[in-house]
C-alpha cells in the first residue's frame, strides 16, 4: 500500500491548510517533512534542502505533531527547556526561551504544574510551546485544534494568524473544514495519499452550499444545548444524544461562531465541537469527482 505519491507544492509566507480526511496521508507528509520516516522511493525537499542526513535544517522548523509523548512526572517549563538545550541553547537563554514560548501559548501561570495533571487542551498548547520556542521559520501545525474547547480553539486560531502576520510560514493539517477557512483562504486537498486539488476555498463553496454538514457538539446539558440551538438560523436539524448534541447545518460557520460565543458566554455548556468524519469523508468525494 502507497502512503503517498507524487505530492508536491510551493509555500510562502502565510498560513495554508493541508485538508483531508482521516487516513488521508496528512499525518505520514508530515513525519517525512521532519525526517522522522523516510520515503521507500523518490526523495524530499524541505526550505530548499534535502530532508534525510540533514540535521541543521529543522533549526528553521517547528512542528507540533497530533499525538503527543510527554514524560508526565516532568513539569511544563522543564520540558521546553530540555528541548531548548537539545537544540543547542544555553541555560540561561534555554530557560527565557521556554517561559517566553510557555506565555505565548498561555500557559505560563502552568509552567511549573506536572505535565501529567495538566488538561488536553493544555497538552495541546505545550506542543505548540515546543514548536514555537526556537523562532523557526517554517511551522508544521498537525490537528493541533484537537481536543480543544471552543474559547481554547479561538485563542490558538488567533496565535496561528499572529504567527503568520510575523512572516511565517505555516502549513496547518486538519480534517475539519470550517477550522481552515477560518484561518486561510488557501489550501491543499490531501485525499488517500494523492495531492487532489491545490487553490482557494472560495472555488470550492460553490460545490459546498449544497451539502449540509454536521457539527457534534459534547456537553454536559445535551437538552439545554439542543434546545438553544433548535430556533438559530442555519440549523437545519438537532439530534441529542448521551453527552452529544449533533446539529445539521448549511451555514456551519455561522453556527460554529454561535457555540463559540454562547460557551465564552456561559450561555451553553460545551466540551468539544468537532465535524462528522463520513459527512467530510462525503465532501472530499465530492470535490474529486
Amino acid at each position: 500500500m502507497i502512503a503517498l505519491s507524487d505530492v508536491t507544492f510551493d509555500l510562502g509566507p502565510g498560513i495554508a491548510g493541508l485538508l483531508g480526511p482521516n487516513g488521508a496521508g496528512k499525518s505520514t507528509l508530515f513525519r517525512l517533512l521532519t525526517g522522522l520516516l523516510r520515503p521507500s522511493l523518490g526523495e524530499l525537499q524541505l526550505l530548499g534542502e534535502r530532508v534525510e542526513g540533514n540535521p541543521l535544517l529543522f533549526r528553521r522548523v517547528g512542528y507540533c505533531p497530533e499525538a503527543d509523548s510527554f514524560w508526565d512526572e516532568m513539569r511544563a517549563v522543564e520540558f521546553v527547556w530540555t528541548l531548548a538545550r537539545i537544540h543547542g541553547y544555553g541555560p540561561r537563554e534555554a530557560k527565557e526561551r521556554a517561559e517566553r514560548a510557555l506565555e505565548r501559548v498561555r500557559l505560563g501561570d502552568r509552567a511549573r504544574r506536572r505535565i501529567g495533571g495538566l488538561s488536553h487542551g493544555q497538552r495541546q498548547r505545550l506542543k505548540f510551546a515546543q514548536a514555537i520556542l526556537h523562532d523557526p521559520d517554517l511551522l508544521l501545525l498537525d490537528e493541533p485544534f484537537n481536543g480543544m474547547d471552543p474559547v481554547l480553539r479561538r485563542e490558538t486560531m488567533e496565535l496561528v494568524l499572529s504567527l503568520a502576520s510575523e512572516g511565517k510560514t505555516i502549513l496547518v493539517a486538519s480534517h475539519v473544514l470550517y477550522e481552515v477557512e477560518a484561518l486561510t483562504d488557501r489550501i491543499l486537498l490531501l485525499l488517500r495519499g494523492h495531492l487532489r486539488a491545490e487553490g482557494s476555498i472560495a472555488d470550492i463553496r460553490d460545490l459546498l452550499d449544497e451539502i449540509p454538514r454536521r457539527l457534534v457538539v459534547a456537553t454536559p446539558d445535551p437538552r439545554g444545548l439542543a434546545a438553544a440551538a433548535a430556533p438559530r438560523d442555519g440549523v437545519v436539524g438537532v439530534r441529542r444524544e448521551k453527552g452529544r448534541v449533533t446539529l445539521e447545518t448549511d451555514r456551519p460557520e455561522e453556527v460554529l461562531r454561535w457555540i463559540t460565543d454562547a460557551a465564552a458566554s456561559g450561555e451553553i455548556a460545551v466540551e468539544e465541537v468537532f465535524a462528522a468524519d463520513e459527512d467530510l469523508e462525503s465532501v472530499f468525494d465530492l470535490l474529486v469527482k
